[in-house]
């Protein structure tokens, strides 16, 4: 059996991206409590038919400018690289009859 963690923290900025019908995004800045370690956090969520947050997951990572400036960086560069779409080649229809016919031979 695992042992769940409960870890509390304090909320100290939140910046939230709405998107299709009823999702968010959540961007923050949170201090773990007691020891004041300082994190970053974006989670997934979704607004409940009454307007309530439901959060679905999220990831932390550390509050340093190099992991957000290569974030950011990586974001841009694969949200603008054009979506490459490999073709699977099947075999035409008569290699597959004449070699079904020739194990029926057999």
């Amino acid at each position: 059996m695992t042992d769940v963690v409960t870890m509390e923290y304090q909320t100290i900025v939140s910046e939230y991206v709405d998107y299709g019908r009823n999702k968010f995004l959540e961007v923050s800045k949170k201090k773990v409590k007691p020891d004041e370690t300082i994190f970053l956090n974006i989670s997934k969520g979704f607004y409940t038919p009454e307007g309530e947050k439901r959060y679905q997951r999220g990831i932390g990572f550390p509050n340093e400018k190099s992991i957000v400036d290569s974030l950011v960086e990586k974001l841009k560069s694969v949200a603008t690289q054009d979506p490459v779409v490999e073709a699977v080649e099947s075999p035409p229809a008569e290699e597959e009859t004449e070699e079904a016919s020739t194990l029926e031979d057999l």
